[in-house]
């Protein structure tokens, strides 16, 4: 059986595996840092070179900024696009590190072997999972079972400001029945999971302006309005004492939880006190009638990020400032539309002013929110492979972040997207001692070759 010849495959070559993988950690492929602009093109060609030695056809493609790897290869079945990045984030501070960041290591803890390097989990770990997995399939068939297209592209941790103009332009050729995307995460060490829904995001900077500069508070406190009391007396009607956000319209389309997903969330047994608890806090401040999982991953939220005016340095300064500024967040959910969002939060402020009183308003680039088709076949066939692989059978869940490249996929290639990853919650990505599992890149190889055999097999 050529499935449980590629797994004994990927066992033999564990040892190379991770040797591989050591290669790619070591390259500093820094994108928000200018003086790593030559790293993330070593890193790029890395992968070009192995996808190339591995059959593929595989090129290097500049951007105005870090370059995009594309690589296809295979021939009959369906076709499938995976995608990973290989840029990954800076080091600092680099103190704080017990190993060098770009000298990766194997080391020991009580959870088991794990591996440490700056990217070690976000995201050059995972994607070599299925590099890898492809690479065992190719030395047992001498071929992939199907159609496969890679896209790796290095300014994932910058905000990609070249993806949507490169795959807008290359359009037709990264079009594919469906996306596989390994930049997520395991419920926990037992559990693998497929993240079905990913909440959108829409921010607002609003600024409050009051008198023409700052003012005196012992000759003007009193007569002169101050934008602090009105912007945190609008901010402070945000919400309601049941925790729902007022803002008129905001929840169109936002739909319940089906009986059956809110079935298997709550046979998760999510531990909400220990989850708040580990951060000093001890009660869900959200919804009330909702779950602290549903709040998390299937509900929409208003927050405020920061909060400034006036005098904010050490001792006093007694004035009366002539502006005040807020950043409010919204996480989305469903088939809430991000632009009627702002548009209602900034009606909702300008009915709230005051006289003598103005707004003005700087948005970030919004985002919908991604609900995945989990009724299709192919997430049930890979749901029942991740379950032989693991411990305990594979779980849909949700994600409270937002990953904008399934969005992206979506509107301008027309594809679903099947988010499966092996990441856990102590992985520390983005932060010094970033690791990941051992098991999780040996499993995680595994995964996607019974994923891969599942979503190729003839039903």
């Amino acid at each position: 059986m050529t499935l449980s010849a590629v797994l004994d495959r990927i066992d033999a070559d564990l040892p190379q595996a991770l040797d591989r993988l050591f290669d790619l950690l070591r390259i500093d492929s820094v994108s928000t840092d200018p003086a790593h602009a030559a790293s993330c093109r070593t890193a790029a060609d890395w992968l070009v070179a192995e996808l190339s030695g591995m059959g593929f056809e595989a090129s290097r493609r500049d951007t105005p900024g870090h370059p995009m790897v594309v690589a296809h290869g295979g021939g009959e079945g369906p076709h499938l696009l995976f995608y990973g990045h290989y840029d990954v984030q800076p080091a600092d501070p680099l103190e704080l590190w017990e190993t060098p960041p770009f000298e990766p290591v194997l080391r020991d803890t009580p959870e088991g072997k794990v591996i440490s390097a700056r990217g070690a989990c976000d995201d050059k770990g995972q994607l070599m999972t299925f590099v890898e997995a492809l690479r065992a399939w190719i030395a047992v068939e001498g071929s992939v079972p199907t159609r496969i297209t890679f896209l790796f592209e290095g300014e994932e941790e910058s905000g990609s400001p070249s993806l949507v103009p490169f795959l807008e332009a290359n359009a037709e050729e990264l079009r594919a029945d469906l996306a596989l995307v390994c930049d997520t995460g395991m419920w926990d060490r037992k559990t693998p999971a497929i993240s079905t829904m990913l909440r959108g995001l829409a921010a607002e900077q609003v600024t409050i302006q009051a008198a023409s500069r700052d003012l005196h508070s012992g000759m003007y406190g009193g007569p002169a309005m101050n934008p602090i009391r009105v912007l945190t007396r609008i901010l402070g009607q945000l919400h309601d004492e049941t925790g729902r956000v007022t803002l008129p319209g905001f929840y169109e389309g936002v739909a319940e939880l089906s009986p059956e997903m809110k079935a298997q969330w709550e046979s998760l047994a999510f531990d909400a006190e220990g989850f708040l608890g580990a951060v000093g806090l001890s009660v869900p401040a959200g919804e009330e009638g909702y779950s602290a999982l549903e709040q998390i991953w299937a509900r929409p939220t208003c927050d405020i990020n920061g909060i400034w005016g006036g005098y904010t340095g050490e001792g006093f300064k007694t004035v009366l400032p002539a502006e005040a500024h807020a950043k409010v967040s919204f996480r989305l959910v469903g088939d809430q539309d991000p632009e009627k969002i702002l548009e209602s939060f900034r009606a909702f402020v300008a009915e709230n002013l005051p006289a003598d009183c103005s707004a003005r308003f700087a948005m970030k680039e919004p985002s919908r929110a991604t609900v995945l088709p989990v009724e299709a076949p192919e997430f049930a066939r890979a749901r029942a492979a991740l379950s032989e692989e693991w411990p305990k059978p594979a779980v849909f869940a949700g994600c409270g972040g937002s990953i904008p490249i399934v969005g992206h996929f979506k509107e301008i290639l027309g594809m679903d997207s099947l988010l499966i990853g092996f990441g856990q919650e102590d992985d520390a990505i983005h932060s010094p001692n970033e690791k990941y599992d051992l098991a999780s890149f040996h499993k995680g190889m595994r995964s996607w070759a019974r994923v891969l055999d599942a979503l190729t097999s003839k039903a």
